[in-house]
């Protein structure tokens, strides 16, 4: 694998962040987007770091505990669903993928991975109109129980239709839109507004305080309460 010629075609997508850490979890190589969305101006300012060393808080924390986790037991971290913050103070989805590189005799070398930026790739209009109008309906009720199944029920659709569906327009499975819709609108709740953190678990369809705690840090690094504070 030639790390160089990696970085250089991954420099052309600026909508990916590419990387390649060693064993300690520090940056070998990066492409431009890395840099760019740390509010940084060269990779050498990145190179032989750790994301918790230029990133603050919990959104440093969170990447190298991932690093660690998958340096530790060989497992790959698949199309997780994120949300991350671009210098210097904007969110963004993305899903991150994370792959151990193993040597000739198995052992692990480093990891390899990719966050790609959520956006929808074609026209509103192009989406059926059964399949808009549960999205919607959804959207503007997240407070509703859903489900995969219930949405595809929703939209009078197979499940394994909406699936190909969701993956074409988004790039996300079911329940990851699901999960995405309800924590966006949870920081839109917690960012505009004064209700509390319970209040808002219940209004964004979580059944307690503790299950959006889980479900919120899961995604964005933080509890509802830090995201709140920052």
């Amino acid at each position: 694998m030639d790390a160089a010629v990696l970085e250089t075609l991954f420099d052309q997508a600026p909508d990916v962040a590419f990387f390649i850490k060693d064993t300690a979890g520090r940056y070998l190589a990066v492409n431009a987007s890395v840099v760019e969305r740390h509010g940084l101006t060269h990779k050498l300012q990145v190179l032989g770091k750790r994301p918790s060393d230029i990133c603050p808080g919990e959104f440093g924390r969170l990447p190298s505990a991932q690093d660690a986790a998958v340096l530790r037991t060989g497992r790959p971290l698949l199309d997780h669903l994120e949300l991350h913050w671009y210098a210097p103070n904007k969110p963004g989805w993305c899903l991150t993928t994370k792959l151990p590189l193993r040597d000739a005799t198995g052992a692990i070398v480093g990891l390899i991975g990719i966050s790609r930026d959520l956006r929808a790739p074609i026209a509103a209009s192009e989406i059926p109109v059964e399949f808009a109008a549960a999205l919607d309906e959804f959207e503007s009720n997240v407070a509703a129980p859903v489900t995969p199944s219930t949405l595809a029920a929703r939209a009078r659709m197979a499940p394994h239709r909406l699936a190909r569906l969701m993956k074409r327009f988004f790039g996300l499975t079911p329940s990851q839109f699901i999960t995405k819709t309800r924590i966006a609108a949870a920081s839109r709740l917690l960012r505009e507004t004064n209700q509390s953190v319970a209040a808002i678990a219940l209004a964004c369809g979580f059944y307690d305080h503790s299950a959006f705690t889980r479900a919120f840090r899961a995604v964005t690094g933080v509890t509802p309460t830090q995201f709140r504070a920052g």
